[in-house]
């Protein structure tokens, strides 16, 4: 592989995943995209560190993190300081999965982030331990009680539709 090769093909095969990995804690896709360039940019900066790495992605991946764990305390702060909450309307993005999409928004952060780290994202459940700094079997909990809630509400949602 050319030099310079290997980070067009690690944003290539992990932008997707890091964008959702972003999108747990932010619940914006656009503020996702935006956190996730932003970490490219910085592992783009820092290419030497990056291509000695044991996982480049995993390197990558606590970047977004980091930075959209900063981007959600600055957004928190700020609906305090104007005393409003913060906008949690649907993305359009998702068209036919509103539904679902909407059902996930309906769980607690905690549940919510395991979900999309583990079924959106793709994540090991040992890797969403440790990007969410819990042990694994919180994370086996949280997404059983995660499916359970949202089979529950997705069949709520489909009886009232009939």
């Amino acid at each position: 592989m050319a030099h310079g090769e290997w980070f067009a093909q690690l944003y290539q095969e992990s932008y997707r995943s890091l964008v959702l990995t972003a999108y747990a804690p932010l619940r914006d896709m656009g503020e996702a995209e935006e956190v996730t360039q932003e970490a490219f940019a910085v592992a783009y900066g820092r290419r030497g560190r990056v291509e000695r790495a044991d996982s480049p992605e995993a390197w990558v991946r606590t970047v977004v993190v980091n930075l959209a764990r900063r981007h959600w305390r600055r957004r928190a702060m700020l609906g305090r300081i104007l005393h409003r909450e913060v906008d949690e309307t649907p993305d359009e993005a998702f068209g036919e999965h509103l539904d679902l999409h909407a059902a996930i928004r309906a769980l607690s952060h905690e549940y919510q982030s395991a979900v999309v780290l583990h079924y959106l994202a793709d994540l090991p459940v040992a890797d969403v331990a440790s990007i969410l700094d819990v042990p694994v079997g919180t994370v086996k909990s949280r997404l059983s009680r995660a499916r359970a809630a949202l089979a529950a509400e997705l069949r709520t949602e489909e009886v009232q539709d009939a």
